[in-house]
């Protein structure tokens, strides 16, 4: 018979990141890729909820964000859950409702948009501002920490010195991007697709614009730049810049990718997570979550989706983070071929290749396209299809069986370090364990054990079984016996005995964590402006009052209220045509300074561009 008992140790946090801790935040399609990321280190994961997250694509059940709850939480990781859309007036009270559901089952904070959630009746959660808020400024950002938020999800345009500008003027968790896909636009600010066919990116449905072909025409109507992909960029990768960022006052590192799937989520995690224990030692800071990884597979960021990388917006943008020629993953080069014979092609470079990669290439109308392997032999590959591939052309691999294989069959494992004691008394044992964070668990072993024969090899049989944690999430650190006079037990009572200490730890972990509690701030904080036009993206009577409270005097619904975007800006981006394709008015002030941008569909809008802001406009 086995008695336990648990001592608990309160553990209420002050802030969801202490500031010396630094948080790894990735990307959750559903619970397994949630479940993923914890595993291969992440110290949080971000999670869409039934309804109103950014990727309406994405919803989970309030049953899967709890099993992902308490399995972040065993390891003192979080989960936050985006509700960062705008919302109509019928949709506040649900959506109120859901941050009330999330909130009782533990979750550690919601991610929103909608300023009209503050003038509603919310739980004690912690409030997230989403990047789509707009927080570029130190003015805007300390304007959020004063009427309640928690943490800001700063834009990607951001500098390292505008960052560090941010840190200065306020005391609130930043929160930065550092892997993933870019958009064009100021995120929360564009509203091209909505322009263009009616889907809203700050409601979730983007239709993504921005990878679509146009060409750039004169005012004359001269052709400047025939059709290519001239809105799409490059992908995101601060993975060399984290201490930087660090140093700049950061605390959570984000990984984009809500749409991305569980290879994705593994590779990028693992890889952020082993620089930023490399980092983490070297500045004598810690994590922000327990437990030791055993991905079980090497990482390698290339082999994941991306447009190519960039981090130019971190230096004030010295150069372009274009990705015109495709809105798509080209991949690694193979080389260019060498020779073509019968359904087949040899490369002119030695590479490994295996049955079903993805194999890129620009055909001769200039249109990238692909095909996968079929077979290869004797230096010799054939493809699925052979159409547009010929002599001369540069392959590329978008991707690897083989890695996406170890990875699969990788099963990454989290780990928590344990010592266990076993002490011997009168009528039985008591066995002890300890975890590395001090939370400390026994259970009584009432079967008096037998004297030995071998006390020698009793002792060793009851290391040995005692040390045997593989099934659960502990590692098993130490084994301490103590005992004046060695006895023997069955087996079965050491591996039963071991089972519920390590069961009862669980809970005590669980029952140890405390989410943060958010204090409710009612005040008047002044707005940094005192009008709002459409971008200001009011889209509902509680956000209007929200606004008006803090000071606001004019107030323009938000495009989604069914506003004529016609000559309006639907676009601003730190992302300049102009200096993309080598005519930036500060070189060549020389030239046509009006272009025109036109779609497949001959849509046309006009481009503004600002040189003392390194910004550009689109007009629909």
């Amino acid at each position: 018979m086995l008695i336990q008992r648990t001592f608990r140790f309160s553990n209420i946090p002050i802030m969801i990141v202490p500031m010396n801790q630094i948080e790894l935040l990735a990307p959750a399609k559903d619970l397994e890729c949630g479940l993923t990321a914890i595993n291969c280190g992440a110290d949080a994961v971000y999670i869409g909820g039934p309804r109103f997250g950014a990727r309406s694509r994405v919803g989970n059940s309030l049953d899967d964000i709890a099993r992902l709850v308490e399995h972040a939480h065993l390891f003192g990781a979080r989960v936050y859950v985006t509700l960062n859309t705008l919302l109509r007036d019928d949709e506040l009270q649900p959506a109120v409702d859901l941050i009330h559901q999330v909130h009782e089952r533990h979750v550690d904070g919601v991610i929103i948009q909608d300023m009209g959630l503050l003038e509603c009746d919310l739980p004690p959660i912690p409030l997230i501002a989403s990047t789509q808020t707009h927080n570029t400024t130190p003015e805007r950002v300390t304007f959020m920490e004063q009427v309640g938020f928690q943490r800001v999800i700063l834009a990607r345009e951001l500098s390292l010195e505008e960052i560090k500008a941010i840190r200065a003027a306020t005391s609130i968790e930043l929160e930065a991007f550092v892997f993933g896909a870019l958009c064009v636009c100021y995120s929360g600010q564009c509203l091209m697709s909505y322009a263009i066919g009616g889907r809203s990116g700050n409601r979730g449905e983007c239709a993504q614009p921005c990878r679509k072909r146009y060409r750039i025409e004169d005012t004359q109507g001269n052709t400047v730049t025939d059709w290519r992909h001239l809105l799409s960029l490059q992908d995101w990768n601060l993975l060399g810049r984290l201490r930087e960022l660090i140093d700049a006052g950061v605390g959570s590192f984000k990984i984009e990718g809500r749409l991305k799937d569980r290879v994705y989520v593994a590779n990028v995690v693992t890889a952020f997570r082993q620089e930023l224990d490399r980092l983490l030692i070297e500045r004598d800071l810690i994590p922000s979550s327990q437990g030791r990884c055993e991905p079980g597979f090497v990482p390698d960021l290339s082999k994941s989706f991306n447009r190519g990388f960039t981090d130019s917006y971190l230096d004030g943008r010295p150069e372009s983070p274009g990705a015109i020629e495709s809105p798509s993953w080209i991949g690694e080069s193979l080389g260019c071929i060498q020779a073509v014979q019968a359904g087949r092609f040899r490369l002119d470079a030695t590479v490994s290749l295996n049955n079903g990669d993805g194999l890129c290439f620009c055909d001769e109308q200039g249109q990238w396209t692909g095909t996968q392997v079929n077979g290869c032999a004797d230096g010799w590959v054939t493809p699925v299809r052979m159409v547009g591939l010929a002599v001369g052309q540069e392959v590329f691999r978008n991707l690897d069986q083989a890695f996406v294989r170890a990875v699969e069959r990788a099963h990454p494992q989290r780990r928590l370090g344990v010592r266990l004691c076993w002490q011997q008394i009168d009528n039985g044992a008591m066995l002890i364990a300890t975890d590395e964070q001090g939370v400390q668990v026994r259970v009584e072993v009432d079967t008096p054990g037998e004297l030995p024969k071998k006390p020698e090899a009793a002792l060793d049989n009851l290391k040995r079984q005692l040390g045997k944690t593989g099934g659960t999430v502990f590692e098993c650190l130490e084994v301490r016996i103590e005992a004046d006079e060695p006895r023997f037990w069955p087996v079965g009572v050491i591996n039963h005995a071991r089972r519920e200490v390590l069961e009862h730890l669980m809970l005590a972990r669980l029952s140890r964590y405390h989410p943060l509690e958010r204090r409710h701030l009612n005040n008047a904080a002044p707005n940094p402006k005192l009008t709002l036009n459409y971008l200001g993206n009011v889209l509902n009577e509680k956000a209007a009052a929200f606004y008006r409270r803090h000071g606001v005097t004019q107030i323009e619904p938000a495009a989604e209220s069914g506003l004529d975007l016609d000559g309006r800006v639907v676009m601003t981006t730190k992302y300049c045509l102009r200096q993309e394709l080598g005519h930036c008015l500060k070189q060549k002030p020389e030239g046509d300074k009006d272009w025109i941008l036109v779609d497949e569909k001959e849509h046309r809008y006009g481009l503004s561009f600002d040189c003392a802001q390194c910004q550009m406009s689109i007009i629909f």
